[in-house]
């Protein structure tokens, strides 16, 4: 439902996302360290700001809203939780801002006080060079020997392995004399040993001879009792002024002890630091679950999401990855892509391991606290042989009734336009031999965090089913009722909710079995259809049963490119083809793989049983209905984001596309909606065309 133009709340909503986009936009340039003074003011100017339009939401009314709007309380609470959320952010993002302002200014301080020592040193090595230069030779040794040990003395902030023959190795923290400073920047040196030898200058910073080598590198236990209760009083300072994460980042750093002494600076580059900074924005998800679990907001076995995590680092476990072919050792061929001479498309291919499992629904699942608000329940599903993810990890999308949130269900089939995400019949394929491969289920929820605001992904438990028996045998073809467990699938013997054996009786626990949280999944072999689809897909996928035809028809426009299109095989230049291009940008937008499944559905409505045996006219087909349904859609600007567990904006982004279906349905295709200024679209690049199979392509040694 829109919100109402000139109500109030809706005001107050406008000028939070003005304000969220500022403070977007300062992250964005907190990684970089220049213009700290600039963002510090800019910082404060913005905590202001959103503190002013938290007290004027504070103090709206639901009686003065011009129109009626539907769950007032609940917009402003949320309104008022984002808004808090922003100015504590705010606030630590300007306190540490301010802190590494002052840091600086004590840096430049000390640089400045050591290299007055340090021309002090050289001036008074020269004066006493003079006074030496009449004297014998034995007395020359000694004076040698007395300026080598009164020579300019460097300590070096990293180790150096020497790289040639007249290098130096040394190691972080060791005091080395200076011979003589080059001016290409590398340096004779010369160490406690006699040794001599070259030393990059970046390596290197000025020690001060009356310092204790041993006070700031070896932390001499004399040195440390002497100043311990110097050290204590400054250690519980730090500890009223620094967090945990503050804490945890100097751990690597040489510990503080006399105001005078010499502190050891970290390799660390102000963008390391700043993007440290701009992190700040989201807690650590450890950290985080830690917290509410010993706040008791939710059971004890719950965790971080470990699949979760999986995928925010990268593409490699999304199917897009998986989809791409895979190249031999040698990197002359393709390993799981040969051309069917025959029907011009992708050869199909067998796998060791090729089923369907369904998902019927997760029992008992523990329900957080009110403190957390669920946004999202899932199901994230892989190949696993109890020490690495051997697949793609797909997600599935659970549904639940506010009678029961402890009863999650799936769909088991999907039709029509109803999301792919719910799609509980999946696929599998394997082509590993090892006995201890399975699929690994995580129960999972997206939450958010009424007090702080954060937001993240809980593991609720997890289980491994296994795909053969000790010896060998593929299991039987059934459902199965699994207990989940708690923890990730790297701890053993966790419960979800230790609380209900913890509290109960021996003969409480008989019955505790029923308690337990648990997923039903069946297994079965997949039908005629079905297998002729999956032998063109990748040897290693999961995936939803839904739109797995859809999977095998991009496969077999990858061989025709490849493989039947190429007028060279040494060539290595772009191929022009937009479906190739961005099928792997389509599969991170479900929505729209959904438009592509139901404009195709209708398509093939119209098309003769003739047509539909000649391979090469479905997949001309294929590429007309995507350049009419996918392609525009995945170009427009006008498409509002997609937004995880935000019901409103799903349902307005399939809105969106509905739309759009429907006018090139009307149109007969989509060059009204392309030409039409309701539409805007992003500038155009060849590169969003030009698919690089060499840049996307997976070596063989990646997977086994």
């Amino acid at each position: 439902m829109a919100y109402p133009r000139k109500g109030s709340l809706r005001v107050v909503q406008v000028a939070s996302d003005s304000l969220q986009g500022q403070l977007d936009d300062l992250l964005k340039k907190v990684k970089h360290p220049e213009r700290r003074e600039e963002l510090f003011a800019n910082c404060l100017q913005i905590k202001k700001n959103v503190d002013g339009t938290l007290d004027a939401l504070r103090k709206l009314k639901k009686g003065n809203e011009i129109s009626h709007v539907q769950n007032y309380e609940q917009r402003k609470h949320a309104e008022e939780r984002r808004l808090m959320g922003m100015s504590e952010l705010l606030q630590e993002l300007a306190r540490r801002l301010h802190k590494e302002l002052l840091n600086k200014q004590i840096e430049a301080a000390d640089k400045n006080v050591k290299s007055k020592a340090a021309a002090a040193a050289a001036k008074q090595r020269k004066k006493s060079d003079e006074d030496d230069e009449d004297a014998d030779e034995e007395e020359e040794e000694g004076s040698d020997a007395d300026e080598e040990s009164d020579g300019e003395l460097f300590i070096t902030i990293s180790d150096f392995r020497a790289q040639e023959e007249h290098d130096l190795s040394v190691k972080k923290g060791e005091v080395i004399t200076i011979v003589n400073q080059n001016r290409d920047g590398w340096w004779l040196a010369k160490n406690a040993e006699g040794k001599e030898g070259l030393v990059p200058k970046t390596y290197l910073q000025v020690y001060t001879q009356q310092i204790p080598v041993a006070s700031n590198i070896n932390k001499d236990e004399e040195e440390e009792e002497e100043d311990a209760e110097e050290s204590e009083e400054e250690d519980e300072e730090e500890e009223d002024e620094e967090d945990e994460e503050d804490e945890e980042d100097e751990d690597d750093e040489e510990p503080k002890t006399k105001s005078n002494k010499l502190k050891v600076p970290e390799l660390q580059s102000e963008e390391s630091r700043a993007h440290k900074l701009s992190a700040k924005k989201v807690v650590s998800e450890i950290t985080a679950v830690d917290m509410l679990v010993e706040k008791a907001v939710i059971p004890e076995g719950f965790r971080a999401s470990t699949l979760a995590q999986l995928l925010a680092e990268g593409n490699k476990f999304h199917m897009s990855y998986f989809l791409q072919p895979m190249l031999t050792q040698s990197n002359l061929c393709f390993k799981d892509l040969h051309l069917d001479k025959v029907d011009g498309g992708v050869r199909p291919r067998k796998t060791h391991t090729e089923l369907m499992f369904t998902l019927w629904s997760c029992k008992m699942i523990p329900f957080p606290a009110t403190a957390v608000e669920v946004l999202s329940r899932q199901v994230r599903c892989c190949l696993f042989d109890g020490q690495r993810v051997l697949s793609n990890i797909h997600t599935v999308r659970a549904t639940w009734q506010a009678k029961n949130p402890k009863t999650w269900t799936f769909s088991p089939r999907v039709t029509g336009i109803l999301p792919s995400l719910l799609d509980g019949e999946c696929f599998v394929r394997s082509n590993s031999q090892s006995p201890d491969i399975g699929i690994l289920f995580e129960v999972s929820i997206t939450y958010v965090y009424h007090s702080t605001g954060h937001r993240g992904d809980l593991s609720c438990g997890w289980v491994f089913l296994p795909l053969f028996t000790a010896d060998g045998v593929p299991v039987p073809h059934r459902t199965y009722e699994v207990v989940l467990n708690g923890g990730t699938p790297y701890e053993k013997g966790l419960e979800v909710d230790p609380i209900l054996t913890r509290r109960a009786n021996f003969l409480e626990q008989i019955l505790v079995f029923r308690k337990q949280p648990k997923l039903l999944v069946k297994l079965k072999p997949p039908a005629g259809y079905m297998r002729n689809v999956l032998k063109l897909l990748p040897e290693t996928l999961v995936g939803p049963k839904c739109y797995a035809h859809l999977l095998a028809y991009y496969r077999q426009l990858l061989a025709e490119a490849l493989l039947k299109g190429r007028i060279n095989i040494d060539s290595a230049d772009l191929i022009c083809n937009p479906v190739l291009a961005t099928f792997s940008e389509l599969l991170e937008q479900t929505d729209i793989v959904d438009a592509l499944r139901s404009a195709w559905s209708e398509r093939e409505l119209t098309v003769k049983r003739s047509e539909k045996r000649d391979g090469e006219f479905m997949r001309r087909l294929f590429v007309r209905v995507y350049h009419d349904s996918v392609y525009p859609l995945l170009r427009s600007t006008t498409l509002p984001p997609i937004k995880q567990g935000d019901d409103e904006a799903e349902v307005s982004r399939w809105k969106d596309i509905a739309n759009f279906l429907h006018q090139t349905a009307e149109k007969n295709g989509s060059l009204y909606s392309l030409l039409s200024p309701e539409h805007a679209y992003q500038v155009f690049d060849i590169s969003e065309i030009s698919y690089d199979f060499l840049g996307l392509t997976r070596k063989a040694a990646s997977v086994d």
